[in-house]
């Protein structure tokens, strides 16, 4: 019983915090309502017993909630940051509003295509080498490439927003 007590009160607490960090127009508060959910998430992985992914999901995405306030302070203009932003036009609420739809039925129909939405779960618990050896393996179905490429296209990003931030000020 206590356990669904936590994970209803973890799950208010993400979807709460998202949900305000795709709604607020403040970017500092969007990065801090993000830092919540990452939070939140790695509460479930706790709540689960596995310590090892709630410990890493701290750490790492902690970590990269603190370089988006970086990032944040260094390549937004002191306007922005201030508040003074622009107003969104109604034909591009409808319009983003109609692509989310779009989305959400695709997403929809793929569950229930393949039977997602009725999928009986697992008889027994996956043990954390069994996730490790997925997560860290070269052979098929596993993600060791994935993340390589990942970890190559965030260094490019970075890069990219200190050329950008030094451009500013030499113009200046």
């Amino acid at each position: 019983m206590a356990n669904l007590v936590m994970f209803c009160i973890l799950a208010v607490i993400i979807l709460g915090s998202a949900i305000m960090s795709v709604v607020t127009k403040r970017i500092m508060r969007a990065a801090t309502f993000l830092l919540f959910v990452l939070f939140g998430v790695a509460g479930l992985y706790f709540l689960l017993d596995y310590t090892y992914l709630g410990a890493a999901q701290i750490s790492v995405y902690a970590g990269g909630i603190t370089m988006i306030y970086i990032f944040a302070i260094q390549l937004v203009s002191k306007r922005t940051l201030q508040g003074l932003v622009e107003r969104m036009k109604g034909s591009r609420v409808i319009y983003g509003a109609f692509i989310t739809l779009v989305g959400l039925v695709t997403v929809i129909a793929v569950q229930l295509k393949n039977g997602f939405i009725n999928a009986v779960t697992a008889d027994e618990e996956v043990k954390m080498d069994v996730i490790g050896k997925a997560l860290l393996g070269s052979d098929k179905y596993q993600y060791v490439l994935p993340f390589e490429f990942i970890s190559v296209f965030l260094l490019a990003c970075i890069i990219g927003g200190i050329v950008v931030a030094r451009k500013e000020k030499e113009k200046k």
